[in-house]
């Protein structure tokens, strides 16, 4: 990534490629900005987390991860290939205690992450609580229960947890409950509102673990 792309000292993070009315209109799902046609890359990086995709590739879940990935990288993070590693990173097999097989991140946040369950897989998602709410509110008694369950296949699917301020999370089970829950258009909307917030808060903190080979399959599989 060049520095005339970046272009410093103007706008940080993500406003630096999209204005405001670009980041609303795809945030709507009413324009899809164009992105590079080239994705810009360090070999060193490549090789260091090649290992992991190999064992990635080993396990059951691997496909559904790979095209599960893709449709999270398609519909869910803006110019996908113009800001890769430093505006969001895609982490495989990375060594924090829940063992998740790949994990996507912005700034310093977790966005979406994909865990084994069983030979299937379970998902996080972590939102803006007053997407989900009955009056638009970030109070958690305000939670809608009844459309987080008509977000996946079966109500026993969804789960939640709470953090903090307007930040919570989403638990989903099964690869057919997480494409669901990605299809829903309100859904959407929440990813990609939660995912604009993070990745305008300036450079990716975690682009030193990206994995370009898993990446791979996010972009251009």
């Amino acid at each position: 990534m060049t520095k005339s792309t970046l272009k410093p000292g103007k706008a940080k993070g993500l406003r630096q490629f999209l204005d405001a009315k670009q980041q609303r209109a795809w945030q709507e799902g009413n324009a899809t900005p164009p992105d590079a046609d080239k994705r810009s890359e360090s070999l060193e990086q490549r090789f260091k987390y090649a290992v992991r995709l190999e064992k990635l590739l080993r396990r059951p879940q691997a496909q559904e991860v790979f095209e599960i990935l893709r449709i999270y990288g398609e519909k869910c993070i803006p110019i996908p290939r113009k800001t890769e590693r430093y505006y969001w990173s895609l982490s495989c097999l990375p060594s924090t205690s829940d063992k998740p097989l790949a994990r996507v991140n912005a700034s310093w946040m977790e966005l979406f992450t994909l865990l084994p369950d069983g030979e299937d897989l379970r998902a996080r998602f972590i939102l803006h609580l007053s997407d989900f709410t009955a009056d638009g509110s970030p109070e958690p008694g305000q939670l809608d229960q009844a459309f987080l369950e008509q977000c996946v296949v079966r109500a026993e699917d969804v789960s939640h947890f709470l953090w903090k301020d307007d930040t919570f999370g989403i638990k989903v089970r099964g690869s057919a409950s997480i494409r669901r829950f990605l299809a829903n258009p309100h859904a959407l909307r929440a990813i990609r509102k939660f995912n604009l917030t993070h990745m305008n808060r300036g450079r990716n903190a975690y682009q030193a673990s990206h994995c370009y080979s898993l990446a791979d399959h996010m972009l251009d599989g």
